[in-house]
């Protein structure tokens, strides 16, 4: 029988020790099953073996019936801004730290991956942002983020001041280190290290998160995920904007950052029996009780 994903890229954090051994070892189990096998370019750099070929980025998302990330968090998020457009469905195993969206532990990869393979998967899009920075009449910068898009101020300079409108309309100047505009796969990145609200994958909508504001009543808030947000500069020295912390551009004064909902989603697959829960109490500690003080 053909296999329903009969031809699968593997793109995996190159510069982590160790990677290569798993990454041949998942190339040896996808070709026994029949199926063909991509490596992105850099990643293939790593590893000596036959039986694939190499693909860049680009060709992955116009050849690949799915794709699999072999690394943290990062590498997860990386091929999601690249290829979500082409719709290519994405499998996370876990070779870093944490793992919110690498769901999959480096340990179980055989039989979880062996479980989708065989159609054993439930599958969940997750919302995405386009942010864009305007400079006067002129875009001088352009980003789609799958976490956050992050406006800040310089490590080495004070406070920066921000005006926000959403939908055309004014919500608010605020001083801060910095604002987050985070989508519900996000909520559990930096905005929550902010103290802000964790949204179930299935909600549509984004959560704006204020970065140690002066006024202590400026809290967190919650936003429909149509919404769309522009905000300017006002004041600060070496401001700057990032897309999931890993792609930045530095701002000027009166720069304004258009943040909305990207006009497609990440399609991410789980083995059957997953559970965003278990994610939120197995990464947050959840399932530990309390330690409590002795007189």
């Amino acid at each position: 029988m053909k296999p329903a994903f009969g031809r699968v890229a593997l793109v995996g954090r190159y510069q982590s020790e160790g990677i290569g051994e798993t990454l041949l070892a998942i190339v040896d189990f996808l070709i026994e099953r029949g199926i063909e096998v991509l490596v992105e370019t850099d990643t293939a750099e790593t590893v000596n073996a036959n039986g694939f070929s190499r693909a860049s980025i680009t060709e992955i998302g116009e050849r690949a019936d799915l794709a699999i990330a072999l690394g943290g968090d990062g590498t997860m998020l990386g091929l999601a801004r690249a290829i979500a457009h082409y719709q290519v469905p994405l499998v996370g195993i876990n070779h870093g730290r944490l793992g919110f969206v690498t769901d999959i532990p480096l340990d179980q990869w055989r039989s979880a991956l062996g479980q989708i393979l065989d159609g054993g998967y439930t599958s969940e899009d997750r919302s995405m942002l386009i942010a864009r920075v305007m400079r006067g009449d002129e875009e001088v910068w352009h980003h789609v983020a799958m976490n956050d898009v992050v406006v800040s101020r310089s490590s080495r300079a004070g406070m920066i001041e921000l005006q926000v409108h959403v939908d055309d309309t004014y919500m608010y100047n605020q001083r801060a280190d910095g604002l987050i505009v985070a989508t519900p796969t996000g909520s559990t990145a930096y905005a929550l290290s902010a103290n802000g609200p964790i949204l179930h994958p299935r909600l549509a909508g984004v959560v704006m998160v204020p970065v140690a504001p002066q006024a202590l009543s400026n809290r967190p808030i919650a936003l429909p995920d149509d919404a769309r947000i522009r905000i300017r500069v006002v004041e600060g020295r070496e401001p700057r904007v990032a897309g999931d912390m890993q792609v930045f551009s530095d701002l000027q004064i009166g720069d304004d950052i258009l943040v909305e909902r990207a006009p497609y989603k990440a399609h991410f697959l789980h083995p059957s029996g997953y559970s965003y829960f278990s994610t939120l109490r197995s990464k947050l500690n959840w399932h530990e009780l309390p330690i409590l003080s002795r007189p």
